[in-house]
């Protein structure tokens, strides 16, 4: 029931006596009543401004109304899939076309040619025992670049781990990747991280962490901060439609919208949860719905057309700054590659289904068609591309596995600001057992501790 100013001065006045403790309150109560000499009462109730008007005016519901018909609801129409390009590289519709300028279109398709290099010589070290850990980008790399190009180095990024050519596009050099994939002294992280768990402080890119799911919510809290600091940024959080299976999603979405945070969620509908296919995830509309569900500004985009990822990028940053909302953005697209290297995608799908989509819809192939159209490119600037960049790439591979190793005393340093009695404890018992069996323990691989 609401009370208006002047009822709840009335109700304290006559429980005052009883309790003393609400002669204060009484006070109060009585002053405001007597500012309200010409104003309407201030009335107490649930928000009606936005209620439907034949509607049922449910605080849980302020839209819906009321119907005659009782009938379960499972789906709505099927959401669309926006598309820029057709597979043969050609704009759909003129409207659509982003006119972007050719220096554009070039740093695009190389960081895409840059990013195949450096997987293919990464995943390969791996199979050769050179490095523990790997996980290509094959078949996703337009959602990379054109969600990237969209964004301010200013906004903050949450990747996964399937991200590395976001990180590329800002900035992050083939050395500093390599640095990081062999935990060399070098290496931001001091050795401390599985290798393609990337962090860039200068780029605002956040440290990838593997427990799926961590960085949904912290990307809202950040992205409020924004919003608090009235900053004119958004916080990007990447993920996998498997993600979106944890509790830390429906978390983060429901905070997201609740706090009007200026956070993109942007889900990589990729097909497959390592080797759980989309079939055995859900049975929903994909993962676009949800964002409905949560009452979510929302987009559904072809994954594989780098311009529609940057055009619906674009779009959601803007309406996330100019209304401090959020949006989700779900990216279809086909993961060609194995979930990592210590998986093996042939036992639970067919090699041809992989090489169907590989003919059928390659985003780089598609993306070259529409540059080659445009005279932007030829099988000459490709060939000279690919031999310069295969060149790079091996030389900081070759660089990065010569470096040692972070020093010992990092093991024990960057958790607390004075180093604990237990921990240099542990430190002391380590370096006796270094000294003991020197065979067994040997620090030659390692930099010396400073």
């Amino acid at each position: 029931m609401a009370l208006s100013l002047r009822s709840a001065a009335t109700l304290l006045s006559r429980t005052a006596a009883a309790h003393p403790r609400l002669a204060a309150r009484r006070a109060l109560a009585t002053s405001a009543a007597r500012l309200q000499v010409s104003a309407p009462e201030v009335v107490v109730s649930a928000p009606l401004a936005h209620a439907a008007a034949d509607g049922p005016k449910f605080p849980g519901a302020l839209h819906s109304k009321y119907t005659h018909e009782l009938a379960f609801i499972k789906q709505s129409a099927v959401l669309p899939t926006y598309r820029v390009l057709d597979q043969d590289g050609q704009i759909v519709d003129p409207a659509q076309d982003p006119k972007v300028d050719e220096a554009w279109a070039i740093k695009v398709y190389k960081t895409m040619v840059t990013l195949n290099t450096m997987d293919m010589i990464l995943y390969e070290a791996q199979r050769q025992g050179r490095i523990s850990f790997y996980m290509t980008n094959y078949g996703e790399e337009a959602t990379h670049m054109g969600s990237a190009a969209a964004l301010e180095l200013d906004d903050i990024i949450f990747g996964q781990y399937r991200e590395a050519g976001v990180l590329m596009y800002r900035g992050f050099t083939i050395d500093e990747f390599m640095n990081q994939c062999y935990s060399n002294v070098h290496d931001y992280g001091k050795g401390r991280q599985m290798p393609v768990h990337y962090g860039s402080n200068k780029l605002n890119f956040q440290t990838i962490s593997s427990p799926l799911g961590t960085q949904l919510p912290q990307a809202v809290g950040a992205a409020y901060a924004l919003k608090r600091a009235k900053k004119p940024n958004v916080a990007m959080c990447y993920f996998g439609e498997g993600a979106a299976s944890e509790g830390d999603f429906h978390a983060a979405l429901n905070m997201a919208t609740t706090t009007n945070s200026p956070v993109l969620f942007f889900c990589r509908n990729n097909g497959f949860a390592i080797s759980t296919p989309v079939s055995d995830q859900y049975r929903g509309d994909g993962i676009a719905a949800r964002g409905i569900g949560y009452g979510m500004h929302t987009l559904r985009v072809d994954g594989n057309d780098v311009l529609a990822v940057y055009r619906a990028t674009q779009l959601a940053r803007k309406h996330a700054i100019e209304h401090s909302e959020p949006v989700l953005i779900e990216a279809m697209t086909y993961r060609v590659s194995h979930h990592s290297t210590s998986d093996d995608s042939s036992a639970y799908r067919s090699k041809r289904e992989v090489e169907d989509w590989k003919a059928r819809d390659n985003p780089v192939t598609r993306f070259r068609k529409y540059m080659e159209a445009k005279g932007w490119w030829d099988q000459a600037k490709e060939d000279k591309h690919k031999k310069e960049t295969r060149k790079t790439v091996l030389a900081a591979f070759a660089k990065a596995e010569r470096e040692p190793k972070p020093p010992v005393a990092d093991l024990f340093t960057d958790v607390y600001d004075t180093v604990p009695p237990h921990l240099l404890e542990q430190e002391k018992e380590l370096h006796a057992l270094m000294a003991k069996y020197p065979d067994h323990y040997s620090t030659a691989a390692y930099a010396p501790s400073k």
